[in-house]
């Protein structure tokens, strides 16, 4: 962790019980969404930059320092890749929810733009996230799409989520109806070079983004959601699908208010 400025302030009690708990779809981040990811991140060789802006006042103390805004960027190797984590930087909301890891790619490291970006609020767990991000290390063009749309929804179905009866080649969700992914319209301000996108009028759908949220209780708030620019690949968006829907449980100390009765526990010795 980064003790000069706010990161993942949930951060767990070392005190707590651990379980095993599934379905991992409602299991949260376990409070350690950034170590979770950063830990990840470092052991596959990227590096991380830290950026903490303030205000410094005549005469004051270095301890005394205002910091206004603080970025923490994970930077792949080849530069075609970072993950910012953006919930200390006034970040945007998905489904009401702040984002707190961006994810970008570019197809050329002189390019200052990226060509997607990925979105993941607060508990989203944390294997999915990591999932997601060991496969686009591992691919040598981070840009271009490998496989067809198919394969999302084929990822999920692998661990029993159930097409959607009207959209069955563009959604899905699990067996108890509180997670969904969807292939549909983009929300505002997720970055994409897709030129369709940036030209797009303003009652016009542009192109298509994979988006996944869990909503515990029909009409509350969601738990978590991911929002997936047009232009990611799928076989990315399905790396990360396969992972959240997947049945093997997950260890928690933390389990979050809206679910924690709907998962199934058992002590972790």
């Amino acid at each position: 962790m980064y003790p000069d400025f706010p990161t993942d302030s949930s951060t767990p009690s070392a005190g707590r019980s651990a379980f095993w708990v599934g379905p991992r779809h409602l299991a949260g981040d376990d409070g350690r969404l950034y170590d979770v990811v950063a830990d990840t991140l470092s052991g596959l060789g990227w590096t991380s930059l830290t950026i903490v802006r303030g205000r410094h006042e005549p005469d004051e103390a270095p301890e005394d320092r205002q910091v206004l805004r603080s970025t923490v960027l994970h930077i792949s190797p080849d530069a075609l890749r970072w993950a910012q984590w953006a919930l200390a930087d006034e970040p945007f909301h998905l489904g009401e929810l702040p984002v707190a890891w961006q994810v970008s790619a570019r197809a050329e490291a002189s390019s200052p733009l990226a060509q997607w970006s990925a979105y993941f609020t607060r508990d989203v767990p944390g294997e999915a996230v990591v999932d997601f991000l060991v496969a686009l290390d591992a691919s040598d063009q981070p840009a271009v799409p490998l496989a067809g749309a198919e394969l999302v929804l084929d990822a999920v179905a692998a661990h029993g989520w159930f097409r959607d009866i009207d959209q069955p080649q563009a959604a899905a969700t699990d067996p108890t109806f509180t997670s969904h992914i969807s292939l549909g319209e983009v929300p505002p301000l997720i970055q994409d070079a897709d030129p369709r996108a940036l030209v797009a009028e303003v009652d016009e759908t542009g192109p298509a983004g994979w988006q996944a949220w869990a909503e515990p209780v029909l009409g509350a708030p969601c738990l978590w959601a991911a929002s997936f620019a047009a232009s990611v690949p799928h076989d990315l968006v399905a790396a990360f699908s396969a992972s959240l829907s997947s049945t093997a449980p997950v260890l928690r100390r933390v389990l979050p208010e809206a679910t924690q009765e709907r998962l199934l526990r058992a002590p972790a010795i």
